[in-house]
């Protein structure tokens, strides 16, 4: 019989603060722009998080039919793989995460109209696609172009629409850090896995372009991230405080250091974990500069 602890690990909950940053910045964002709404920031915090959870699960059960987690994989331990839940259990937690996520949304539905609706629906669409259906994003070299586009710029700019009613670029330009930072959690991941990706044809872009693709991504990522403070300050008018995130460098080279040189694929579970965490401390030194502009 499955466990708590079980369950826990099933929700991969390492991954979970790329749901959180990206409501959170929009929201801080929202707070200096004085159209802050605290039923806004909860909700959509909880059905990120939902999603996101829902994805994992998603991924969890689609994955081991897909045989792409064997006795050979390096990473963490997966549910359905190794046992621990029966995967049809997973595919019913699945669907009702899903549809707890879908029954909450129906408030911001209520508060942005139709465009969220398509965001929510889509959201929920995509984290089944990830590795479910006939044509699954993550096994067809697009789940880093998804992670960027759903993890970053929709969940941003769709909850500062949500706080304030409008679109603009400045949210466009921060929901790119998130999108960055994100993406390099998904990177990792792919890097470690390339190997038994190949053989379950799961088509990452590590393994259609092969493992030093990954390591510049990396740092393409970083670049990004690392670009719009200054972008900020030079095109927003925002004052020194948006530099914060600059703080975090020494960590963000240690990371880069060791995605580039680990040759012991075992070793970047441990890398995939602090690529999380360095995105709750980028997010947080960023929310800050933010909020410090009021």
């Amino acid at each position: 019989m499955a466990t708590f602890s079980d369950w826990l690990d099933a929700t991969r909950p390492k991954t979970l603060p790329a749901a959180v940053i990206p409501v959170a910045l929009a929201s801080v964002l929202a707070y200096t722009h004085g159209s802050l709404k605290w039923d806004v920031f909860g909700v959509a915090l909880w059905c990120a998080l939902l999603i996101q959870i829902a994805s994992n699960l998603a991924n969890d059960y689609f994955d081991h039919k897909k045989g792409a987690d064997t006795e050979e994989r390096v990473g963490f331990k997966r549910a359905s793989a190794s046992g621990a839940i029966a995967p049809k259990t997973v595919l019913r937690a699945t669907i009702f995460v899903l549809t707890l996520a879908f029954i909450c949304g129906l408030y911001l539905v209520w508060m942005g109209g139709w465009i969220i609706l398509t965001i929510g629906l889509s959201s929920l669409l995509f984290a089944v696609l990830y590795t479910g259906g006939p044509f699954p994003l993550a096994y067809n070299g697009l789940g880093d172009l998804f992670v960027f586009i759903y993890f970053g710029i929709v969940s941003v700019t769709g909850t500062y629409f949500l706080h304030t009613g409008v679109w603009n670029w400045e949210t466009f330009w921060i929901s790119l850090v998130p999108a960055a930072l994100c993406t390099n959690i998904l990177v990792v991941n792919n890097l470690r896995d390339t190997e038994t990706d190949k053989k379950a044809n799961k088509r990452t872009l590590g393994v259609l372009f092969g493992d030093n693709f990954l390591r510049l991504e990396y740092l393409l990522m970083l670049g990004i991230a690392f670009g719009i403070p200054p972008h900020l300050w030079f095109w927003n008018n925002y004052s020194l405080w948006i530099f914060l995130p600059f703080l975090s460098a020494p960590i963000a080279l240690f990371l880069a250091y060791k995605v580039v040189t680990i040759k012991d694929k075992s070793l970047l579970n441990n890398q995939l974990a602090k690529t999380a965490q360095y995105l709750v401390i980028f997010g947080i030194l960023l929310s800050i500069g933010i909020g410090l502009q009021v």
